[in-house]
């Protein structure tokens, strides 16, 4: 699995066209990604035929702000016809926030949907997989094993990695947040098989369009 971060239908195309598998869709990465407009779901639906993962996330952070609005959100996206979702919410002082969790799921019904880096800035990870594990439709985490990346969440990643079926484990391990191209080799070998990216297809970071050259490397980089 090659996800890659989308904001615009030429950033989905582009994806597309470097052999992306499925796209995440998010606004505003200064915030580290934001639940986009409906009409750009719609525009970006319109533009390919991968699968589309939306954010849910109303606010900078990683605690759900007004669940309200964050529920009416993921209503009108999902009546525009968004079936997949990323979302994950954590309290104040970083323990997972699972009735918030639980109620954006309980919206979402029937939609696979994965819990973002949230779990990366928890106070106890293995807290907040147990405490998910079973939610409908939960199917990956996306993690690097540690707030800051990937360099430092390594050996995190490869433990949990080791507990695949487990409870709490049984989820697909999305690897991203500061992922760089040097670190595929070793995570391929280890038998990670899913893999998450943003500003590294971009011209100029994310200020530039993603390239589908870019895209096409990391995706012979991946295999698959």
């Amino acid at each position: 699995m090659f996800e890659v971060i989308a904001l615009t239908p030429q950033d989905a195309r582009a994806a597309e066209s470097g052999g992306a598998d499925r796209l995440e869709l998010v606004t505003d990465m200064a915030a580290d990604g934001l639940t986009p407009a409906v009409r750009d779901f719609a525009a970006i639906r319109a533009a390919v035929d991968l699968p589309l993962r939306v954010m849910l996330r109303i606010r900078d952070g990683f605690t759900p702000g007004d669940l309200d609005e964050l529920l009416g959100r993921a209503a009108t996206l999902r009546a525009e016809g968004a079936e997949e979702f990323v979302f994950g919410f954590l309290t104040a002082d970083g323990a997972i926030d699972l009735a918030a969790t639980r109620a954006v799921a309980d919206a979402v019904p029937g939609c696979r949907w994965t819990f973002h880096r949230a779990i990366d800035h928890s106070a106890d990870r293995s807290e907040v997989r147990a405490a998910v594990a079973d939610l409908p439709g939960l199917d990956t985490f996306l993690t690097s094993g540690a707030a800051s990346g990937v360099d430092a969440g390594q050996e995190v990643l490869h433990g949990e990695l080791a507990k695949s079926g487990e409870p709490g484990y049984r989820q697909r391990i999305l690897v991203g947040g500061g992922l760089r191209a040097e670190h595929v080799p070793d995570l391929r070998a280890a038998g990670f098989d899913a893999f998450h990216i943003g500003g590294a297809v971009r011209t100029g970071g994310w200020t530039g369009a993603v390239d589908p050259a870019k895209v096409e490397e990391w995706r012979t980089l991946i295999g698959g």
